[in-house]
């Protein structure tokens, strides 16, 4: 996949994110006001987080795949990756906030104050949420895995934890509903529950791209496949000292390899060359190699 096709499919498939998103969250904030749903307005925040991190992955795949210049030898890569990091940002003060307001309003019915009942709109807009929300995530999750795009993966994780956080909406609005009077502090418990699972999402995020932002290597599995990947062509000798790390959706390869101390220069950089592009067909013309040739070691028998 070219690096076009691989950006015009991140596009289009945050676009159709955007779209969803606006119906959304105007879906949810007129249901929540009619519907009078503490747990549907939160629902409608968090919407409305979606809709702004779809904006800043559109932005941060455009600039992430701007080619190497002058100033950035290695690309601009790491834009996608700091797309993730605003998306968890975003995600962080979402559950917060919506914390914050379903704790306030328990407070106030601890305190003797009375829940208004909520309307069966709320219930319906919930339900259409969780039905969208979970299209998007098993769409954009699998786009995001065939372009190998961090940050569109991140989104589709925000698509799941929306989809999740209308299933308690709707859990709590309908037993309110459902149940009576005492049962309505369900619709504000309902929206600290999800507040929960929005935090527990956006700081596993935002630890995956802090580490890429870190030089973290690639996972051990990775980086086994790229020893035997040089190991097993011809000529190789002992390959060690890997170094690896993530750039945005490219990856930075730096490896030692031996070959025959006898050999001339020419023969041992094909050796070297040959490395090269099979680890730039491993990962799809996706990374930054250096292959360092060293001469054999040769040792002394005793004696």
């Amino acid at each position: 996949m070219s690096k076009n096709e691989r950006l015009n499919e991140a596009l289009h498939v945050t676009k159709v994110g955007i779209f969803a998103n606006l119906f959304l969250v105007v879906l949810k904030f007129a249901a929540g006001f009619w519907g009078r749903s503490s747990a549907v307005i939160a629902d409608a925040v968090h919407s409305l987080s979606d809709f702004v991190s779809d904006i800043a992955v559109i932005a941060g795949l455009k600039l992430a795949e701007k080619p190497p210049d002058q100033d950035h030898k290695y690309g601009h890569g790491k834009f996608e990756t700091l797309s993730a990091i605003f998306l968890s940002i975003i995600l962080i003060f979402t559950g917060v906030g919506l914390f914050l307001a379903g704790g306030d309003r328990i407070l106030k019915y601890l305190g003797g104050a009375a829940l208004e009942k909520p309307g069966w709109i709320a219930v319906f807009a919930a339900f259409i949420s969780i039905l969208v929300k979970e299209f998007l995530y098993h769409y954009t999750v699998r786009i995001g895995r065939k372009i190998d795009s961090r940050s569109v993966i991140a989104n589709a994780i925000h698509h799941r934890s929306d989809a999740i956080s209308s299933v308690g909406a709707l859990l709590g609005v309908g037993g309110a509903v459902i149940l009576g009077e005492n049962w309505r502090v369900l619709d504000p418990l309902a929206s600290i529950i999800v507040s929960f699972f929005i935090i527990k999402v956006s700081l596993k995020i935002m630890k995956k791209s802090m580490d890429e932002m870190l030089e973290a290597a690639l996972e051990k599995e990775v980086e086994d496949e790229i020893l035997a990947l040089a190991e097993g062509t011809a000529g190789v000798i002992n390959p060690h000292n890997l170094r690896t790390r993530r750039i945005g959706s490219n990856i930075g390869v730096d490896l030692h390899i031996e070959v025959d101390g006898t050999l001339n220069i020419r023969d041992a950089h094909e050796i070297s060359h040959t490395v090269e592009k099979k680890l730039l067909e491993k990962f799809d013309n996706r990374a930054f190699i250096t292959i360092h040739v060293d001469p054999e070691e040769i040792k002394k028998s005793s004696g």
